[in-house]
Formats: C-alpha cells, structure tokens, sequence
C-alpha cells in the first residue's frame, strides 16, 4: 500500500501554507501534477553539469547524448513498447498530434473516413481536421448521457472507408475510463490504424501498447510527475513510412523525423527522474516489473480516495455529480459536478478561499461539455485525486464544498 505520509516528503510544494495557515490541497493533477524533489534536481543537476547540445564530441554533449538515450528507454519502458526508437519527443501533445496529421494527409485519401469521439479532449480532435483539407471525412462517436460513448454507435461506424480510429483511454473532463480493449480487439482484422489518447491514463494505470496493439500513442510528462515534455509511441516501421515535416539536417528516421528543432534536454532530464520516481514506489528485478508494481499501488489508492470524494458529494442534495460513478475500479480518480446554488468558477473562487486548488470549464474537452449542455452554466467542477493526495484532505475538501 502507498505510505501517503512518506510520499509527501518528496513533494516541497504541499508544505504551502496560506494567511490563515491553511494547508495547500492540490487536487488540479488532472491539469498537470506537482513534481517531486528528484525531478527538480533531475533537471538542475543537467543545468548545474551537461548543459550542451547533442552529438558533440565533447564530455557535456556526450551526457546529453546518454541522457536523451536513457528518457527514451524509460519511456519505452513504461508505456510497454518495442524499444526506444519508438519513442518520439515533442513540446506537447497537441503539437506532436498535429505533426501526425499533418503527416497522415500526405497518406490518406479523398474518401477515406477517421473516426474520433464527442468525448475526446481537442488535442485528439482539432488536429485530425487537417485531414479535410485533403478530402478525408471525420466521423464522431456519440458520447452519452452518462458520460460514457456509444459503442453500439461506435462499431457501427468503423467500415471498410475507415483508415483510422483516434480515441482517449480516459476523459479527463469526466473521469469515464472508455473501453479501448474492445475496440483494439475489433480492430485486429481491420485494415486501419488505431491511435490512442493516453494523456488523462498514464498517470494512473500501467500501459502495454503491445498488448493493447495500437499503432500510435501519446502522453504527456507533466500529468505523471514531470515536466512539460510528451511523448508519441509509433509502432516500429510506421513512423518511416510517413512523410513528416521536418528539415533537411534532421535524423531521417524514425524516432526522430517527427521531432522538430532542438528539445528540451533539462526537461527530458526531468522526465528520466519522474519515471525513477514512480519506479520507486514498486517492488520488481527490472524497471518494467517496479513500473507495473507500482501503478498497482497507485491505481488502488487513487480510486479509494476518489471513491471516498464521490460518495461524500452524493449525499449532498445540492450536487450533481457528471458521469459515472465508483462501483467499479474501471473510473479514473476524477470527480467533476455541478452545484445548483453556485457556478463552477464561483465553487472554485470558494474553494481557492481555502488554500484548495480546483478547476472549472471545459478543460478543453469542449465538445463533451457543450454535448452534455454544460457549457452555458460553465461547464462543471473537477476534482483529481493524485498519488500524494490523503483521506484527510478529502475530508476537508468535502466540508468546505457542504458549507457554500
């Protein structure tokens, strides 16, 4: 089991206070987790000893080599895959998307359909609309009332014009853990790709894109303990089939082609630290087997105390809780509602009163919100609960929400 207490000692930010000595809870990790104190020695110690460029000939350059090898082998290694050369880099995940889609309109063709969801985040929405530019038809999954998607609806609309299905694992407006392992299975004799949102997943369960058989993945450092980096998996010899924007002077093969521009080496310095850090928390020979033990770990303390903050909020007249609920452990630990009094930003303006750190709109799964008929209201409250978070700041959070 996690030991809340002793995993709190890596994390300097929660010893925030306010004026009235309140305690800082965080319970934005859906918008991006804090980071322990390896990941912020991880990136200055490559400030303070390898600050330099890559494939030079001199001892800096040269760590920043094996440093930039060794983030795409933890990589690899957490999210299941092939090797390192599957592992590209990337500012964010929208722009990693976007450089995909622009590469995937050079290959596919006017009447072609992909598929993606109401549910998804825009970064797995908006970049797929370049693909119109060259005919390709965008086909949209029904997301229900619950908060859940239509796989009725779903199956229905993969055909042989499909030439790609682009879906999240989790919504991390709603919380829903979508069932990606069906559609992946009814996939398999299916001439299309299948690309996967792991952004809202990665931070709470274990990823095998081997066994899942997607041909693309993307995730996102910052909301697993790290820092700003992400990441796209591409199934070996896909990624060198596509023509990707990229210049002259750059690798030409994958992982590289998709990469623009010089990255960023103290951040994937970071990145390296934070995947040290959750591999710490499990038991195992290898880094793979640490990894799978310890999302183990996570996933079960994440879920009761998103559990705990469901049912508490329940039993409160006044709130409506937006998808679905916690009688199965298939439920990321978000919790989003509405009140009927108060508007999501003036419950977030209530709760940042007391040192509690909430998010309120869309969280740019706008079409999710708007479809549900949130968006004129503001769209809703979430709460995220993290590996540091604690039962006793549940509570708190839980009070102070019964008392507006």
């Amino acid at each position: 089991m996690i030991n809340s207490e002793k995993i709190r000692e890596y994390f300097p930010s929660l010893g925030r206070v306010d004026a009235n000595n309140n305690p800082i809870i965080y319970l934005d990790g859906p918008g991006g987790t804090q980071v322990p104190i390896q990941v912020i020695e991880g990136i200055s110690q490559y400030y303070i000893r390898s600050n330099a460029n890559t494939h030079g000939e001199f001892v800096t350059s040269k760590e920043t080599d094996f440093m930039m090898d060794g983030v795409r082998e933890r990589v690899s290694e957490m999210l299941g895959s092939e090797g390192p050369k599957t592992i590209s880099i990337g500012q964010n995940m929208t722009t990693l998307n976007y450089s995909l889609a622009r590469a995937l309109s050079r290959k596919f063709n006017e009447g072609d359909e992909v598929i993606i969801t109401e549910l998804d985040h825009e970064a797995n929405r908006g970049p797929w609309k370049v693909l119109e530019e060259v005919g390709v038809k965008l086909i949209e999954v029904k997301l229900l009332d619950n908060g859940t998607l239509d796989y009725t609806d779903f199956k229905n609309k993969i055909n042989n014009k499909t030439v790609m299905v682009c879906m999240g694992m989790s919504s991390n407006a709603l919380g829903t853990l979508n069932d990606f392992v069906d559609i992946g299975n009814y996939l398999k004799d299916k001439n299309c790709l299948f690309l996967l949102d792991a952004v809202h997943y990665a931070p709470h369960f274990s990823i095998n894109v081997q066994e899942l058989g997607c041909d693309f993945m993307l995730c996102s450092a910052y909301k697993f303990y790290g820092p700003h980096v992400s990441f796209l998996y591409s199934k070996p010899g896909l990624l060198d089939s596509l023509t990707t924007d990229r210049l002259v002077v750059q690798d030409q093969e994958a992982p590289y082609i998709i990469e623009t521009g010089t990255l960023n080496h103290a951040a994937c310095s970071g990145v390296a630290s934070a995947i040290d850090f959750i591999s710490s928390i499990g038991e195992g020979s290898s880094l793979r087997e640490k990894l799978e033990s310890a999302y183990k770990q996570i996933s079960i303390h994440e879920f009761e105390l998103a559990k705990h903050l469901y049912d508490s909020l329940q039993k409160e007249d006044k709130i409506t809780i937006i998808g679905q609920d916690f009688s199965s452990t298939k439920r990321t630990p978000t919790v989003s509602f509405v009140h009927s009094d108060f508007s999501p930003q003036d419950v977030c303006k209530k709760l940042a009163s007391e040192n509690i750190c909430a998010w309120d709109g869309h969280f740019y799964a706008l079409k999710a919100i708007q479809k549900l008929g949130l968006e004129p209201a503001g769209g809703v409250t979430r709460l995220g609960v993290s590996l540091y978070n604690t039962k006793l700041e549940i509570d708190r959070v839980v009070e102070v929400i019964k008392n507006l």
